[in-house]
């Protein structure tokens, strides 16, 4: 077992990875304020891990909660979300009860706010059961549910106790999951480290085989980048909104298309490709590399390109999004790969004419 730490002062937590940790109710014993807990999942994943992590928990005197929402993006939502406040009520759980989050994105997301507004404020921990969770949405704190115009427009900042990443998991993943997850595995190097893009290249085939020890290793790497960010700019005010390369145009495709027609992941993918190609035509980013970008996202069998709407429609999609600042959108761009940065007033023309190359 690997364990990283996202350093935030008081605040801070560790990401253990490793595997068979999905049993080892060790790790979570001592986060808990109280022998009682709510583990919150899905559908998909109840039948997989809810009974043995639940048994683990149980063996060591920990009273469960089990709450099992719908499964997909499309129930990210306000009602959704009070399906889990109804349940915390009905079985009267206190702010002390912690909240464990198994599962993807969509689930911890949902618990994680679920946990920032229950009685103000209650303990929860991150068990994420997918890649992109894993490498990206269980780290860092961001919580939401999403608007019909826009994802993640309702949420908070709300650190976890521990994210507990169980490589096994992703034994059970479904091949359309994996390559969604790899998406964001590679905006880490994009951004970031342009060592780990190249490791990438050579061992994309070994990641999609599931290799373990690839995995373990795009994991781990994924979540020192992620966690050194965090420590930076723990709520987006400059550097942490590297992150969201490729967000800007995935997310207008997301809610285009409406929630769960795209996964995340494969949105993300034909929105870095848009942020390369934005990059590019704004003198930061060499053709050679936008080339480099498009073939690693094919050879991971992602999208390349976003779905066919007018350009004023993604334009009026973008406005909404949270990255944007009074009043004018702003974008992330590769200056290189393994380098990001911000850039506002960008014309117009210049994102319809990325839009008119890369979408339909």
């Amino acid at each position: 077992m690997r364990t990283l730490s996202v350093a935030l002062g008081e605040r801070s937590y560790p990401i253990f990875v490793g595997q068979g940790l999905v049993d080892n109710a060790a790790l979570i014993i001592p986060l808990l304020p109280q022998k009682r807990a709510a583990i919150v999942t899905n559908t998909t994943i109840a039948p997989l891990y809810l009974e043995r992590l639940s048994d683990a928990l149980t063996k060591l005197g920990v009273a469960i909660v089990p709450i099992v929402l719908p499964d997909g993006e499309e129930h990210k939502n306000w009602q959704t979300l009070n399906c889990i406040f109804d349940a915390l009520i009905d079985h009267r759980c206190e702010r002390r009860t912690a909240l464990i989050a198994l599962g993807g994105g969509v689930v911890g997301d949902m618990t994680g706010f679920a946990a920032a507004t229950w009685q103000r404020g209650a303990p929860f921990i991150q068990v994420p059961t997918t890649l992109l969770a894993q490498v990206d949405s269980s780290v860092g704190g961001k919580t939401a549910i999403n608007h019909p115009q826009g994802k993640n427009m309702i949420g908070a900042f709300y650190q976890p106790r521990a994210v507990i990443a169980d490589l096994d998991t992703l034994g059970t993943l479904p091949d359309r999951e994996l390559k969604a997850g790899l998406a964001e595995v590679i905006k880490h190097g994009l951004i970031r480290d342009a060592d780990f893009f190249q490791w990438l290249e050579g061992n994309i085939d070994a990641l999609l085989a599931r290799d373990p020890v690839a995995l373990e290793y795009a994991v781990v790497r994924c979540c020192e980048i992620k966690a050194e960010i965090v420590a930076l700019d723990e709520r987006e005010e400059h550097v942490r909104a590297l992150l969201n390369f490729g967000h800007t145009f995935g997310h207008a495709i997301e809610a285009g298309l409406g929630f769960g027609t795209w996964l995340h992941g494969e949105a993300i993918g034909a929105g870095m490709v848009m942020a390369a190609d934005l990059s590019h035509r704004l003198g930061a980013l060499g053709s050679t590399d936008v080339s480099r970008i498009e073939r690693l996202l094919l050879r991971a069998g992602l999208p390349v390109i976003g779905p066919t709407f007018a350009s004023d429609r993604y334009l009026e999609l973008m406005s909404v999004d949270k990255k944007a600042r009074d009043g004018g959108l702003r974008f992330i761009v590769l200056d290189q790969i393994g380098a990001a940065s911000i850039r506002s007033n960008v014309p117009s023309t210049t994102v319809t004419s990325t839009l008119k190359a890369r979408s339909g």
